[in-house]
């Protein structure tokens, strides 16, 4: 990983543990749900992939407030 990153110029280290991390938050980020990230991962529990990534991120935050104020927007229709 070290040489591929050299090649590549970047001088920050990044392992492989980092891209998969990155990878997974990514995922929640994008919307994929706590089970379809377990079932990438390999994790052979849902209990396990909650504990290490379920941390909010802006992004996943922002997105829940904004599908509770559709949520409410909603109900004052109907």
């Amino acid at each position: 990983m070290k040489r591929i990153c050299k090649k590549a110029g970047i001088d920050k280290e990044i392992t492989i543990h980092g891209l998969r991390h990155t990878h997974a938050v990514m995922m929640l980020e994008s919307g994929a749900s706590m089970k379809e990230v377990q079932e990438k991962l390999g994790h052979a529990s849902i209990d396990v992939t909650s504990d290490i990534y379920a941390h909010i991120t802006e992004v996943i935050e922002a997105r829940s407030i904004d599908k509770f104020s559709s949520y409410m927007e909603y109900t004052k229709k109907n």
